[in-house]
């Protein structure tokens, strides 16, 4: 071992200037048994730095390197394990506790030994030494108590120094002696016993001369001590004199004492006397309120503009008053207290005041606008509340201060103005909606005629006089029309345009007056109770939404008002419920006066219902307004899928007269108004998709009614109903350019064409009938496999027989069945569709097509023989010309 420790010092701490005290073999504990040695090392520089150096052999070669060195001040524990059985374990607690096992139990004690001895000298003693024998710890005490003289310190710690070096090398001035010395002794390596002599011969004369020199010096002592008594003396006198300087200064210390806690006692009564006036300032400057605030709170005028803002400015400062944070025990003061108390009366008092003047306010108002109502009476207009509203928002800050002081008396207010601003608008808007029901009913002759009297509002006509009037007949196709009318609806074809556009206009005035009018009374509110239009997170609003032909329509509906609710959004939404109750009943029923009047009405009023929905909704998707009107716009959609419904209804109980010709169909001449009409009205609508939908309805109900009627049909040929009607609906699809029917469109092209060749071909076989008939059997021959060429020899069929049968139809014969022919289409087709002229074309060209027929058959089954008919194309042009001329 001592090999090593000199190997490492030679080799690694040596040229760090660095000692090594102790070292130990050791291992990790719990691991593989891979050798590695702790060396306890001090430098060689002041200051002295202590280090634990852990020291490993190279996987490369017998040379040892320096792994990893920690400082020993940041030792914290040394752990032996057991104080009393031997154990080779011990820890060491640095940053983290590292667990070794030393090759020997002597080894780690020599170690630990080691760094409790430096413990002891550089670190005073900071590292903790747990289970460690005491003996161990005592040992090295003792010995220095022994071997020094208790009185020389230097020589202590150069024993402990000895103690703890085991080898110490020689500084360079101790190698300078050496050499030095050995210089003046030539043979001193030669004859080392030599040397040793002569230095043992030296110490002795110079121990000689010592002693010499001491004997020599007694005398001297003597003086020295004779000196001593000397001052001995001197210092006694001196402490008798500073005990005598004592006594006198103590009664001036007790004086300087007494005033000096004089002057602490002044200094304390400086320091209360200052925070005493700082608490009376505070309370002074935040709970003294002006006496023109009190009056003002007390006295001021409610009425003015100045006595209303120095009212306000008085309330503010009270509530600051009020609201002033106190410091602790401030509220055990007396005149705190009262003053407190003050306050509280002063805020009572006003409150009370204030509350009272503007139920007062409002009850005034109620009066106010009754008295404006009659000059409204006649017009279309909703009486105007700005200058209420100006007039009491300059009470809008003094209704903050009531939020914020007396809750109850401002929801007290708040329920007084709802209860007297309901009754004023049901009184407007009911008289609102009287005079637009006189509008619509009293001034136009369908309300005069249907017993819709201006004077009441409402349909006093009964649902049999509708019925009596619907099915009264002219002869012509509109009395059919209005004969379709069902439960007390009448046809939009009985109505002027005037009336609907009139209609229109006031339904339009009705929602556009209503609208700002809600919108105004919101914003009032929202300002002068201070509620602020936020979004709110919860409320009591619920909302259903409901599914009419696929369309969503959203429908909110508020729970009973007042009650408590979760935001002031509510609470705005709340008290606009409750004031304007009325409207939405009003509404119903206006929209079903329209709907009465003319189910065409639904048209108009779902397009401004829904621009209006929308409107509101872009504003405010929560407001009042909104919802009032989403609900209203519910019903509308009703009313509207209800008129359509019912025309697919009148179109499956149409029935047609057995002795009139049919023409075109009243339904598809009522598709044809409400198509034309729809147009117009929903040009640019945002509720196109109802429209859409509606239009697929009826038009597929047209078709299918268009088709049991012509199958029905016995005075006109079932293809003149389909050819007819189903070009009328082509023209009016054409002209309308409804981009959602274009398949319809084609598809009644295709059937108006279809039926048109059909009814040609079935026309054209009667005025050339024996004629079509003998062709027929030759054409039969040729199909049994007779060739063309001898058909003329079948007796049935032979030249002869074509001769007579051609000499029956000479020209003056074709003209004539013509001229029976166009008479017989002018009979069946009728007026209004104007198809005469189109259909004798085409049976003009179809005659032309068997002419040519003829003549083919002729000339392949009877070449040669001169047969012709006895009268040309040339004359066949003459003859429908002329034909349709004289007609």
């Amino acid at each position: 071992m001592t090999a090593i420790k000199h190997a490492l010092q030679r080799d690694i701490f040596t040229p760090n200037d660095e000692r090594l005290l102790s070292i130990v073999n050791v291992c990790k504990a719990g691991k593989k048994k891979r050798n590695c040695f702790l060396c306890a090392t001090v430098t060689t520089e002041r200051p002295v730095q202590v280090n634990v150096v852990k020291v490993k052999k190279s996987d490369k070669g017998d040379f040892y390197k320096r792994q990893t060195a920690w400082a020993l001040r940041d030792l914290a524990v040394v752990d032996a394990k057991d104080a009393v059985k031997e154990s080779p374990e011990f820890d060491l607690h640095f940053d983290k506790v590292y667990k070794w096992v030393a090759s020997s139990t002597v080894e780690k004690n020599t170690f630990i030994s080691c760094i409790w001895k430096l413990n002891q000298r550089y670190l005073r003693k900071k590292i903790d030494f747990i289970n460690v024998s005491s003996q161990l710890l005592e040992e090295l005490p003792k010995v220095a108590e022994e071997s020094v003289p208790s009185g020389e310190n230097q020589s202590v710690a150069g024993g402990d120094e000895e103690a703890v070096d085991e080898y110490q090398e020689l500084n360079a001035r101790e190698e300078q002696d050496i050499e030095i010395m050995m210089e003046g002794c030539e043979y001193a390596i030669a004859n080392a016993e030599a040397f040793a002599e002569k230095l043992s011969r030296e110490l002795q004369v110079l121990d000689g001369a010592n002693i010499q020199s001491i004997m020599a010096s007694e005398k001297q002592v003597n003086i020295l001590m004779k000196l001593l008594d000397e001052a001995l003396k001197e210092v006694d006198q001196i402490e008798l004199k500073l005990s005598s300087y004592e006594e006198m200064l103590q009664s001036v210390k007790e004086q300087m004492d007494q005033i000096s806690e004089s002057n602490h006692l002044i200094h304390l009564s400086n320091t209360n006397n200052v925070k005493l006036l700082s608490e009376i300032e505070f309370l002074v400057n935040h709970m003294d309120l002006a006496k023109g605030h009190i009056k003002a709170l007390q006295e001021g005028d409610l009425t003015s503009s100045r006595g209303i803002e120095a009212c306000t400015n008085a309330a503010d400062a009270l509530l600051q008053c009020m609201n002033v944070a106190l410091r602790p025990g401030h509220d055990m003061l007396h005149a705190v207290k009262q003053q407190q108390q003050r306050f509280s009366d002063l805020r009572e008092q006003f409150a009370r005041r204030l509350a009272s003047h503007l139920n007062s306010v409002f009850v005034q108002q109620g009066h106010d606008q009754s008295s404006t109502l009659a000059q409204h009476s006649a017009e279309l207009t909703l009486p105007n509340h700005h200058p209420f509203h100006r007039d009491l928002l300059r009470y809008a800050k003094l209704m903050e201060w009531l939020k914020n002081t007396d809750y109850g008396k401002y929801e007290g207010l708040t329920k007084n103005y709802m209860d007297y601003l309901s009754r004023l608008y049901e009184r407007e808007i009911k008289d609102f909606f009287e005079v637009a029901k006189i509008k619509m009913t009293g001034t136009t002759r369908e309300g005069k005629k249907f017993g819709l009297h201006g004077s009441s509002g409402k349909l006093t006509g009964s649902t049999s006089s509708l019925n009596k009037l619907s099915v009264q007949s002219s002869g012509n196709r509109r009395s059919q029309s209005s004969s379709l009318l069902d439960m007390g609806n009448m046809s939009a074809s009985d109505l002027d345009v005037a009336d609907r556009t009139k209609f229109d206009k006031i339904f339009e005035q009705v929602l556009s007056e209503l609208e700002p009018l809600c919108l105004a009374e919101q914003d009032f509110i929202s300002k002068f109770f201070k509620l602020q239009q936020h979004q709110s997170t919860s409320g009591t609003t619920m909302n259903e939404v409901e599914e009419m032909d696929g369309v969503a329509l959203s429908r909110s509906y508020t729970s009973g008002v007042p009650q408590t609710v979760s935001s002031e959004k509510d609470m705005i939404r709340q008290m606009m419920t409750k004031i304007f109750r009325c409207i939405e009943p009003e509404l119903n029923n206006l929209i079903a006066l329209g709907d009465k009047i003319d189910s065409f009405n639904s048209l108009y009023m779902l397009v401004k219902m829904s621009h209006h929905v929308w409107t509101a909704q872009n504003v405010d998707p929560a407001s009042f307004l909104s919802t009032t009107l989403g609900n209203v716009l519910v019903t509308v959609k009703r009313n509207f899928d209800k008129c359509i419904s019912n025309q697919m209804k009148q179109m499956d109980e149409v029935k047609i007269s057995k002795k009139s010709k049919v023409g075109i169909l009243p339904f598809v001449a009522e598709f044809e108004e409400f198509a034309a009409l729809a147009e117009s009205i929903f040009k640019n609508a945002e509720r196109r998709g109802d429209l859409d939908k509606a239009y697929i309805k009826l038009i597929r109900a047209v078709f299918d009614s268009v088709e049991k009627v012509a199958n029905e049909s016995q005075k006109t040929p079932r293809d003149v109903v389909m050819m007819e009607n189903f070009h009328h609906i082509f023209a009016t699809l054409s002209r309308l350019k409804i981009s959602c029917l274009e398949a319809e469109k084609k598809e009644a092209k295709q059937k108006y064409t279809d039926h048109l060749q059909s009814y040609v071909i079935y026309s054209l076989g009667q005025p050339l009938e024996k004629l079509n008939h003998f062709f027929e059997g030759v054409e039969a021959r040729v199909a049994q496999g007779i060739r063309e060429e001898e058909v003329s020899y079948q007796l049935a069929f032979n030249k002869q027989e074509l001769r007579k049968v051609i000499k029956e139809y000479p020209g003056k014969e074709v003209k004539k069945g013509l001229d029976n022919l166009y008479k017989k289409v002018d009979k069946h087709l009728c007026e209004e569709e104007n198809l005469l002229q189109v259909v004798w074309h085409s049976m003009q060209d179809e005659f032309i097509r068997q002419y040519k027929h003829f003549e083919g058959l002729i000339a392949r089954c009877y070449p040669g023989s001169g047969i012709t008919m006895e009268f040309t194309i040339q004359d066949i042009l003459d003859y429908c010309s002329s034909i349709a001329q004289s007609h």
